[in-house]
């Protein structure tokens, strides 16, 4: 039902007219920070979709002409880092500062701290990226193609780990400043509900805090000094148990930017306003509470963990279903009151209402749609029955490049037309490239993902260079292999084309004037139907919702951890190495 109030605040296409966005002037460094962080997120975009289409073209036998299938392995772990870790919370990094700066309406507390953590960041992203891209470059003497999962008892150099410990710090660093701005936030409204995208950058944050734990004591105990040679071995079942307790809530870290997206500017984008701001709450305590006591599911198939705690996990993943369901709801609820706010009728004639040739709603909207596709995959992946079907084949890869791969860059892709020009004080550039890129990106993933979900079926492996696989068609799938390899290499190269457009915009508007041109849209958001005072204020305390995440933890982690150390994981398989004798960095 139409509210009175429903147009009191200006549409996007008025507020595109009305006003150039004040935010850069407003919040210059704030602006800056977000700036520096897209620029470091489009370049690891940029790197990593070439690693993709490279990788496709050369696993399907399509174009094998540039790397070898030794330097696959270095391709491979190069597109899964720079742009599962590095693109991904970079960009995180980016719109959570314009978040909590737009939101609490206040400056940065320390500019240098910021600077600070974004140079740590910066930092172990380049050892990092130079350690992986030494397995091309024979002149450098560093190698890393220890893959994305970054566990024993594969081992990379030990700049590649050092990089990524500094990495994390400077993540751990940015949560401070977040928090820091609240709490001097807090001390001015006491009294006040802590605004949603503030709340959703920290709960966010305290969740990161919790899973980075594991990967911190995976790199700084076991695998830095495994990699120098301080000690001689390490116990792989343990390395891969922290890696996991990190390796999914790390999805979520992903995908709650896209959520803060999706249910605090999509509903706006599509004319209209978020339809419950106390169910965006709600989803992102649960994703704080559920987000790493679900590891295990990674582990079925280790002989070591007790199936008890596999089961624990397999529970808490399908519970991790419940906010995604309200998410569906509360974001589908948002824009179709946006499209009737635009005229639009019927049970489903409102659709053809919604903006469609805008790229910023479209490219979210299609994110949206896949990462529903990419939920039913993911119940899948954590049934234990099911899951033995589809382990390490391409099912998976097929499963996360609807996830992170679509609706976490999907939407960053598609949001940055829109908060990119806020940030520069610039026009978008190249409209017309940027209302057709979403739609290469979302035909492109189509292809691929349907092609490896089909291959992971018929029992296709995944971390593989060779196509070297029978001709035929499996029973119970239709189509041969043959047919998915095409499939595949063809909607690599469309992504990795949708890549290029989405860079020739970014690119383009950073080289423009400031200020000249169509004026820039405005950040101003529209207040919720159900607003935060309709809500019940525990919601806000987030130290509760933590007690009950670390609990959680404790639970499903505490015994299996205990028993590993007790059966001597701790165990170092040699004496140190003197100092003099290290490999030199």
């Amino acid at each position: 039902m139409a509210h009175a109030h429903d147009h009191d605040y200006p549409t996007p296409e008025e507020s595109e007219t009305r006003e150039r966005s004040a935010f850069v002037d407003r919040y210059p460094f704030a602006a800056r920070i977000t700036r520096l962080c897209f620029g470091v997120a489009f370049t690891a975009l940029g790197i990593g979709a070439l690693f993709g289409v490279v990788q496709a073209l050369h696993r399907t036998g399509v174009f094998r002409g540039l790397i070898s299938s030794g330097q696959y392995y270095s391709v491979l772990t190069g597109h899964g880092v720079l742009l599962a870790l590095f693109f991904t919370i970079f960009f995180l990094g980016g719109i959570f500062t314009w978040g909590v700066a737009r939101s609490l309406g206040q400056r940065l507390w320390s500019p240098r701290f910021s600077l600070v953590w974004f140079g740590f960041m910066l930092v172990g992203a380049l050892m990092t990226t130079v350690a992986i891209l030494g397995g091309l470059v024979g002149e450098i003497p560093f190698e890393a193609d220890v893959l994305y999962t970054f566990y024993a008892p594969l081992q990379a150099h030990p700049i590649f780990y050092i990089g990524l410990a500094l990495f994390i710090v400077g993540t751990w660093l940015a949560g401070a400043d977040w928090f820091r701005s609240y709490f001097t936030w807090r001390a001015d409204n006491p009294d006040a509900r802590i605004p949603l995208q503030t709340f959703m950058v920290l709960t966010t944050m305290l969740m990161w805090y919790i899973a980075t734990l594991g990967v911190a004591v995976e790199t700084i105990f076991f695998l830095i000094p495994w990699s120098l040679g301080i000690i001689g071995t390490v116990d792989p079942l343990l390395t891969r148990t922290l890696f996991w307790f990190f390796g999914h809530p790390v999805v979520y870290f992903w995908l709650m930017p896209a959520y803060f997206v999706w249910y605090t500017i999509l509903p706006k984008l599509a004319g209209g306003r978020l339809f419950s701001d106390a169910l965006a709450r709600v989803v992102f305590v649960l994703f704080l509470i559920l987000s790493t006591p679900v590891g295990f599911h990674h582990q079925y198939m280790d002989p070591g963990v007790p199936e008890g705690f596999k089961f624990v996990a397999m529970t808490n993943t399908m519970f991790l279903l419940l906010p995604s369901f309200l998410t569906a709801f509360t974001v589908v609820a948002s824009i179709e009151h946006g499209a009737r706010q635009r005229g639009g009728e019927g049970y489903l004639g409102w659709l053809k209402a919604l903006p469609w040739g805008r790229p910023a709603f479209a490219g979210c909207a299609l994110a949206g749609v896949m990462f529903a596709a990419g939920g039913f995959s993911g119940i899948i992946n954590a049934g234990m029955n099911i899951n033995y079907l589809i382990h390490n084949t391409l099912w998976v890869p097929g499963h996360f490049h609807l996830t992170v791969g679509t609706a976490s860059a999907l939407t960053f892709m598609a949001i940055s037309y829109w908060l990119y020009p806020q940030v520069t004080g610039k026009r978008l550039q190249f409209r017309g490239i940027a209302q057709l890129q979403p739609y290469v990106w979302f035909g492109g993933m189509l292809l691929m993902s349907n092609a490896m979900h089909r291959a992971g079926l018929a029992g296709v492996p995944r971390r593989t260079a060779e196509p070297e696989y029978e001709q035929v068609v499996y029973d119970g799938v239709v189509g041969g292999v043959a047919e998915m390899r095409l499939q595949i290499a063809i909607g690599g190269t469309l992504l990795f084309l949708g890549a290029l457009m989405f860079l020739t915009v970014m690119l383009g508007t950073w080289l423009a004037e400031r200020g000249r041109g169509r004026l820039g849209v405005s950040s101003a958001l529209p207040p919720a139907l159900s607003g935060p005072e309709e809500s019940p204020r525990v919601l806000d305390d987030v130290r509760l919702w933590v007690g009950i995440a670390v609990v959680l933890v404790v639970i499903a982690y505490g015994v299996p951890i205990a028993t590993m150390v007790g059966d001597g994981a701790l165990t170092p398989g040699a004496p140190p190495v003197p100092v003099g004798a290290l490999l030199p960095l």
